[in-house]
């Protein structure tokens, strides 16, 4: 049992790890759209972006 170890780490540390790991995943969606943008008015986007069934 980690509290009889002394190892105590509350719901706030958890709570706030997760929060942070959910931040930074956003952030890097949101880079990640604004790059695949920028490629998009520049003309060197995708040429297929495998959304559609095309027969």
């Amino acid at each position: 049992d980690m509290f009889e170890e002394g190892v105590i780490e509350p719901l706030r540390v958890k709570t706030q790890a997760i929060a942070s790991a959910s931040e930074v995943a956003v952030m890097i969606l949101r880079i990640d759209d604004v790059i695949a943008a920028s490629r998009e008015e520049k003309g060197k986007g995708p040429e297929d972006t495998g959304g559609g069934d095309e027969e």
